[in-house]
């Protein structure tokens, strides 16, 4: 419970899966910010931090505010519901995020080793390939399932080749990712996306782990075998380890693109200045992407708990005060963006929280800004506008992720 407590938002501002807080978040947490940046919320029981001042400060204090979801206030919770899913426990249990220092840093260095600049960079053919592949038979078409055509698949093609799952299995890897995501984005029915995420986690350790052991003995040029060989002062990160977070990266690795490319296409659908604007000029295509980061990121808030009494702007929180930072708020705060709720992709500077911030920032960012860049890149080229053609756009249920359930679109070509 708070100190000294303020009193509570309005019952209609209580509600962060409302359909204004789900659908119309800008509006929504907008609101929330005028009655105060760091937010009491009873519904949630904990704070709601929207201001971006607040949550760099909070993102930087990785001291006093805690991600782990083994200890503190989300423990129960996940203990409670999940004991059963020894499987699901046990690898989620093992990710890095949802690790504190010095656990997380020690699993980070590691991973990082293999996960580099260079790394990731020199998959760039392969994504400028992948793209025209998948963008080319969707011209002149106008019923287009731009998830399952495009946003889908390209991440996930892009992770499995630069883990080094077989391509057989790469259908397999789609559908237990999604199912995976289901738990981690809290979305769905509690106990059938538990008992789904606990077959999809058993299927995916079972697919890795002969992989893993092959590469500790015959190592390719991948990101297994990166995690294998990975070192640091005689330290190896364990089977376990390298298969939890192997599944991480596979889970992260498709999902938040999934969203990035997706919420970008209706935000150039919305804008289509924008489109023409990248289409002239093709070196903003990096600057697009972190507007869409910010203007729509994938990720809309990161759960943390206060392992100490602390400040946080003008409220005190207490230990073991529950408080979610609400990075897609922060990016539209109009005391850090000028014009925060206009879709600019030469906006500068742009120092949006979209992938978070600090030693928890995504290790996958590079990844997904390179995937982003090229597809945005090309799209432009190859089409006069991609044109959303849903009837009503809806997003999924949940105060994590900022991801729709579906997106039709018609591909004009010039």
């Amino acid at each position: 419970m708070p100190i000294d407590a303020p009193t509570s938002a309005p019952v209609d501002l209580d509600d962060l899966l409302g359909v204004e807080a789900i659908n119309d978040p800008v509006r929504y947490y907008g609101r929330l910010r005028e009655v105060s940046p760091v937010l009491w919320n009873s519904r949630w029981n904990g704070w709601i931090v929207t201001g971006y001042d607040e949550l760099i400060a909070a993102y930087k204090n990785h001291e006093q505010l805690s991600s782990d979801r083994f200890e503190g206030p989300f423990a129960d919770q996940m203990r409670t519901s999940a004991s059963s899913y020894t499987q699901l426990i046990t690898f989620l249990s093992n990710f890095f995020v949802w690790k504190d220092q010095p656990y997380h840093t020690h699993v980070r260095t590691l991973v990082n080793k293999a996960f580099t600049p260079r790394s990731v960079e020199r998959l760039r053919p392969r994504v400028q390939e992948l793209v025209r592949e998948l963008a080319d038979p969707m011209a002149d078409r106008k019923d287009i399932d731009f998830f399952a055509e495009f946003a889908f698949t390209l991440p996930v093609i892009v992770i499995a080749e630069f883990l080094g799952v077989p391509h057989e299995a790469r259908e397999d890897v789609k559908v237990w990712s999604e199912e995976l995501g289901a738990v981690i984005f809290v979305s769905g029915n509690e106990e059938e996306r538990l008992r789904k995420g606990e077959i999809a986690m058993n299927n995916l350790v079972e697919l890795l782990r002969p992989i893993v052991r092959a590469r500790r003995t015959d190592p390719r040029d991948d990101l297994l075998s990166g995690m294998v060989q990975a070192e640091e002062r005689g330290d190896f990160l364990s089977e376990d380890e390298v298969i939890a977070n192997a599944i991480l990266m596979v889970f992260a690795g498709h999902e938040t693109t999934m969203n990035l490319l997706s919420n970008g296409i209706v935000a150039f659908d919305r804008h289509p200045d924008q489109w023409e604007r990248l289409r002239a000029s093709p070196d903003l295509a990096r600057p697009a992407v972190e507007e869409v980061l910010r203007y729509d990121g994938p990720i809309r808030a990161m759960a943390r708990w206060a392992r100490t009494p602390m400040k946080l702007g003008d409220q005190q929180i207490g230990e073991g005060d529950r408080v979610l930072l609400v990075q897609y708020a922060a990016n539209h705060d109009p005391k850090a963006f000028l014009d925060p709720d206009r879709f600019d992709i030469g906006r500068t500077p742009n120092r949006h929280a979209g992938f978070g911030y600090g030693i928890h920032m995504c290790l996958g960012a590079p990844l997904a800004r390179l995937e982003a860049s090229e597809a945005y890149a090309y799209l432009t080229q190859r089409y006069s506008a991609l044109e959303v053609v849903t009837p009503e756009l809806r997003y999924n249920t949940t105060m994590v992720a900022r991801s729709l359930t579906g997106l039709q679109v018609a591909a004009h070509l010039r």
